[in-house]
């Protein structure tokens, strides 16, 4: 296989690799960007940030937005509904030097449609319109979007609400291929990503179902899309943006990381996470990625229903061990 390394550009901030670390809320916070980075991510996005809550004052806005020294390309996500709030908050978030200002429009949550925020928006192509050229005219970095194919099964409008998108100023459209209704649970539909690609002229992201190699290629060869973006396949698996590179650049599929390699990579996250937000709140979220990082393993579940309780490091390190120990037994 040639290499198939991609190097794109967005406005004019150049992204060298074919696989992103997507924006999740309550997930991809400073530790965890920094760890995809570190396994060869591209390009990151912050967890989504209310755009009028940050103008506003929030302080839990301005912690979510805050970038790595090597986090770049970076882009900051801001959510909302009002144009002029979007724009305000697109300005105030330059102080953090993103390369990208990032705009949800793709969000199923309840608690973010029902302020007409996130894929609500899908509904209103002419009000997304206006936030896009209101934070385009705010900013002097590019602008993208994130979306959904659509609302609904008989609402998938996907390619018309790109171009809206496009004549406004976006300069990137990242899609994921599922309907609000859609949520995450059926197959992603890569015929609207490849919809989207053809229909507009700036680059598009693939996003949904990416979690081996083979699958990041099936959306790129398919869809023809320039970038794609990664979500819940990263959780407790960083390394996948590892294994798509050298699978795209070798045409070879590397082996997962060993027992005692996965623990070392668990332990490295939940110490980062924790010198990040302090023992407990770090300990608190450590629970779900813990359990995130034993998925496959042989007795998962009862190792999940262990780690769901977990109070202290010192208490994960020593499960830990105790994993290797076991999982080793068991070969």
């Amino acid at each position: 296989m040639r290499n198939t390394l991609r190097q794109i550009k967005i406005g004019n901030t150049e992204i060298n690799g074919a696989a992103a670390l997507a924006p999740m809320a309550g997930c991809s916070d400073l530790p965890f960007r920094e760890l995809c980075r570190s396994f060869g991510a591209s390009y990151t996005v912050t967890e989504m940030v209310s755009a009028k809550g940050f103008v506003m004052g929030d302080r839990k806005s301005e912690e979510l937005m805050r970038l790595g020294e090597n986090e770049h390309p970076a882009a900051i996500q801001i959510f909302g509904s009002e144009p002029l709030y979007m724009a305000k908050a697109a300005e105030k978030a330059l102080k953090f030097s993103p390369d990208i200002i990032d705009i949800n429009m793709g969000c199923p949550a309840t608690k973010i449609i029902k302020g007409s925020s996130g894929s609500a928006l899908m509904k209103d192509p002419a009000l997304a319109g206006r936030i896009v050229k209101e934070v385009v005219s705010a900013v002097n970095i590019p602008v993208t979007v994130k979306i959904r194919a659509g609302w609904d099964k008989n609402n998938i409008n996907a390619v018309e609400f790109a171009k809206v998108l496009e004549q406004n100023g976006a300069a990137a459209i990242c899609v994921h291929g599922r309907t609000k209704d859609q949520m995450y649970a059926p197959p992603v539909n890569l015929d609207i990503i490849r919809d989207v690609k053809m229909s507009v002229s700036i680059p598009v992201i693939g996003n949904g179902d990416i979690e081996t190699p083979l699958d990041a290629k099936k959306m790129l060869d398919y869809t023809g899309c320039d970038l794609v973006m990664i979500g819940r396949g990263a959780l407790g698996k960083p390394w996948l943006f590892k294994l798509i590179n050298d699978y795209l650049e070798k045409g070879v599929i590397a082996e997962e990381p060993s027992i005692e390699e996965r623990m070392e990579i668990m332990l490295f996250h939940i110490k980062r996470l924790c010198e990040h937000k302090g023992e407990y709140i770090g300990m608190l979220e450590a629970r779900k990625h813990a359990a995130w990082y034993t998925k496959s393993l042989r007795g998962a579940a009862a190792y999940r229903r262990e780690l769901s309780a977990l109070k202290s490091f010192e208490e994960l390190k020593a499960i830990s061990e105790r994993i290797i120990k076991e999982q080793k037994e068991l070969i």
